[in-house]
């Protein structure tokens, strides 16, 4: 997984922009273009340093954070690493839920198992992210132990519904972020239950509902790429069930997911659906170009390996730019459509 430089207040020095290891633990990939990645820095240090000081301004030693327009102009341009944990349990309610809810997490570790689950979860273990540092077989600072709590802490929660793969992966950054096991658990809680439900059942009835959603919004804002898809009869869960299941984890740099993030969790799965119409608006000529169903299909796996993809300033930029207008109203409306075409 390709990778750019932490939001802190620290300026990262050459040896760690050329580092074999980024600063979230992921190893490089031997085919990592350094030279890229450094000219991008060096521009976007000072725009770290500059927001890394607005926040200090914001929290002044708060230990929460309200919403207000402010607050979510400032998350779209990227929340400081300092405060992003501590920002997203409070802007997503995840912080709420867990005041409402004491001792539940510990209550459900400490409960009786299901040996089938914890199987799974075990197997879904050794698959998450092998390239870090941090979820390695090898590693000397595991966080595999905390991984494997949330999850079964999460999936005793939702028996009803078991273990839904792909999980491993969103807690595991959220690890990385939080390193509070807890706090990790009530921001899946959170996730799962209010910002993107029923994406991670059997059924996967939201996560289908939402791949209808933006198929309408393509056909309204990037009609020819619509066109393209219905001739080679390609539905839009074949290229982007990875982009919603996993939020663009594994699919885009890490810094670029994070800053997706930081409006998933202030402004909920709007942001997917932008996310979603930039890459394909950026990328349309070679969507378009593509002269078969294979070719086609490939042409969405090039769409996220773009070098572009590394600016993670310009890329949210061009998010809000290219996604505008998207109302609410719009998305709910093609959601009620989706289901009632489902009851039909």
């Amino acid at each position: 997984m390709a990778a750019t430089g932490g939001t802190s207040n620290a300026k990262p020095s050459a040896d760690l922009i050329r580092s074999e290891i980024d600063a979230y633990g992921f190893r490089r990939p031997d085919d990592f273009d350094y030279d890229t990645y450094e000219q991008f820095m060096s521009q976007y240090l000072s725009v770290l340093a500059r927001r890394a000081g607005k926040w200090d301004k914001v929290m002044d030693g708060k230990k929460n954070v309200k919403k207000s327009l402010k607050v979510k102009r400032y998350v779209r341009k990227g929340i400081s690493n300092e405060y992003r944990g501590l920002v997203w349990m409070y802007v997503s309610g995840a912080e709420a839920m867990k005041e409402q809810n004491p001792g539940m997490y510990q209550r459900l570790l400490d409960g009786p198992k299901d040996a089938e689950l914890m199987e799974v979860i075990k197997t879904d273990l050794h698959r998450t992210f092998p390239e870090n540092i941090y979820f390695c077989n090898d590693s000397t600072v595991s966080k595999r132990t905390s991984l494997q709590n949330v999850l079964v802490a999460f999936a005793h929660h939702h028996r009803a519904d078991g273990y839904c793969q792909g999980l491993n992966f969103i807690v595991a950054l959220m690890l990385l972020i939080l390193k509070d096991e807890e706090s990790c658990f009530f921001l899946l809680e959170t996730l799962v239950k209010n910002i993107l439900p029923a994406y991670y059942t059997p059924q996967m009835a939201g996560l289908k509902t939402d791949q209808e959603v933006l198929g309408e919004l393509v056909k309204q804002k990037l009609p020819a790429v619509a066109q393209r898809m219905e001739k080679e009869a390609v539905p839009w869960s074949i290229p982007t069930t990875k982009w919603f299941i996993c939020l663009f984890l594994d699919v885009l740099p890490i810094e670029t997911v994070l800053r997706i993030w930081d409006c998933l969790f202030y402004e909920g799965s709007k942001i997917l659906f932008r996310v979603c119409l930039s890459l394909i608006k950026q990328n349309q000529d070679a969507i378009l170009g593509a002269s078969s169903f294979p070719t086609l299909i490939e042409s969405f796996k090039t769409v996220t390996l773009h070098s572009r993809n590394t600016d993670c300033h310009t890329f949210m930029q061009n998010v809000f730019a290219d996604s505008q207008p998207l109302s609410r109203a719009l998305i709910e409306k093609f959601r009620t459509k989706s289901n009632e075409d489902e009851t039909n």
